[in-house]
């Protein structure tokens, strides 16, 4: 007999909503069954941080190689610069929806499964980042751009969908920001090893910001050929779980509603993942919260050089914004888990933002406006991983959430297209960025209003399933039937 590692469940709001119910009042951690969940942290947590950690420094360290002379050596305008950074969002939105797809379709697989796809988009990624170093015309990045967008294409989305294998929906926020927070991270890191990399400049015949591709590039290919031997591919193929913690991970799982077996996949599903409401009002508040995000990603060690700082000391301004973000974030999820508040805060993130551009935009001193990028930084980590875990949140099951995840994530991706034409081409002139500036403040306000009128349908939609739930049993509702179920709780 297995020992109980179960918590507590604390039934609802109707006497027939007890443990097999999606909401668990009890906080995991202060519980038994925490050891179980603490030990999944350790083993998956870190694998998959390192791997956003990486998908955000090479897709977003030429900002950085740009500062370092990248434009100039290659007789890029900044049109074609725009160009190049939009040609690596195509192919990234195309692949988005295939690859969570082929996560859901395969997952077990033996040619196909997160354990071999994930990490085989992270080696061959690696080996294009050391190919843009050593690119020598403006067609070979183009190129280059685009592939690295083809191949990172699925990893957000299917890192989302892949935690929902092992992990209950209360528990997702906390998690997805720990990954996400390595963006925050890779904000830092990426200026302070573009600090010591640009002074590589000749070593080889080659410019300080070819180096930055190649070093990063490298670590990148080496840690993707590690990772396929650290991949597990479910809860029961998890070597470092014990027969009754899969057990006890599978229960849990089973009482979230969200795990029980489909039949296989079915367009049909596809289909209704696109009927959903709230996919529509969070895709609308990732397009806009993505702009931002990539907007100061791809631009801010530009928008800190206009500042007047030099270019070595601008790889090292970038650092702090990103580092206070990367700490609020995750303080942040910890209170969207543990109070069960995602609506509130995606929210104030997005107000955050709107605090940032409009300090910038009312500000003539520059350390003032340096200043505001601590806001606006902070509010646009804080947002996306909070929106990616709220919307993945309230779909079911597997192959609708895999939908919802990825058409998410393709909007998103349609904001960083967006972005490199705001702030990188002729629409709104450096320094200032004046016209930028005003859309990424309205873009905030609007993202706010999209989270309040998201919050105000499910919380609509959830009092109309408690009022099901008084005049009828569990077992008279038809089966499979996903967050439809009058015992789906959405969460706010």
């Amino acid at each position: 007999m297995r020992p109980s590692l179960e918590p507590q469940v604390t039934s609802v709001a109707e006497n027939d909503i007890v443990e097999k119910g999606p909401i668990v009042q009890e906080d995991p951690a202060m519980t038994e069954g925490g050891a179980v969940w603490r030990k999944l942290d350790y083993h998956i947590l870190p694998l998959m941080a390192m791997y956003f950690f990486l998908s955000f420094l090479d897709r977003t360290n030429v900002g950085n190689a740009r500062v370092a002379g990248l434009q100039k050596d290659l007789g890029m305008s900044n049109k074609q610069y725009s160009i190049a950074l939009t040609v690596t969002y195509v192919p990234y939105i195309v692949f988005q929806l295939p690859s969570n797809l082929i996560l859901k379709v395969c997952p077990q697989a033996r040619a196909v499964g997160p354990n071999l796809l994930l990490p085989t988009m992270l080696t061959l990624w690696g080996v294009v980042t050391v190919l843009q170093g050593v690119v020598k015309s403006y067609s070979g990045f183009l190129a280059c751009r685009f592939f690295l967008g083809l191949l990172e294409g699925g990893l957000f989305p299917g890192l989302v969908l892949y935690l929902s294998y092992f992990y209950p929906r209360y528990m997702m926020n906390t998690r997805v920001t720990a990954f996400f927070s390595s963006a925050s991270l890779s904000g830092a890191f990426s200026g302070i090893l573009a600090y010591g990399i640009i002074h590589m400049d000749g070593v080889g015949n080659r410019p300080g910001w070819s180096w930055i591709f190649i070093l990063e590039g490298l670590f990148t290919f080496l840690f993707g050929v590690f990772s396929f031997f650290l991949f597990p591919r479910s809860v029961d193929n998890s070597r470092f779980l014990s027969p009754a913690e899969k057990e006890y991970i599978k229960e849990k799982l089973l009482e979230d509603c969200d795990h029980k077996e489909e039949e296989g996949f079915s367009w049909g599903e596809v289909v209704e993942a696109l009927r959903l409401p709230q996919l529509w009002f969070m895709s609308i508040a990732f397009f806009l919260s993505a702009t931002t995000l990539f907007g100061l990603a791809y631009f801010s060690p530009s928008i800190i050089q206009g500042l007047g700082y030099t270019a070595a000391d601008t790889q090292l301004m970038s650092v702090p914004p990103y580092a206070v973000a990367c700490v609020v974030a995750l303080i942040a999820s910890f209170v969207s888990d543990r109070y069960r508040c995602r609506g509130i805060v995606c929210v104030v993130s997005v107000l955050l933002c709107a605090i940032g551009f409009a300090i910038f935009l009312g500000s003539e001193s520059n350390q003032i406006q340096y200043g505001s990028l601590f806001f606006s930084v902070t509010g646009a980590c804080m947002a996306a991983p909070t929106q990616a875990t709220w919307n993945a949140n309230n779909a079911s099951p597997q192959t609708r959430r895999a939908t919802v995840i990825a058409v998410g994530f393709v909007f998103s991706n349609g904001g960083g297209i967006l972005a490199t034409w705001l702030l990188g081409g002729s629409l709104s002139p450096a320094p200032r960025y004046t016209e930028a500036t005003i859309t990424l403040l309205v873009f905030s306000l609007l993202a706010a209003l999209m989270c309040g009128l998201n919050m105000f349908y499910l919380r609509m939609q959830n009092g109309k399933k408690a009022e099901r739930r008084k005049t009828m049993s569990r077992e008279d509702e038809k089966p499979g039937i996903g967050n439809h179920s009058s015992w789906y709780i959405y969460n706010l």
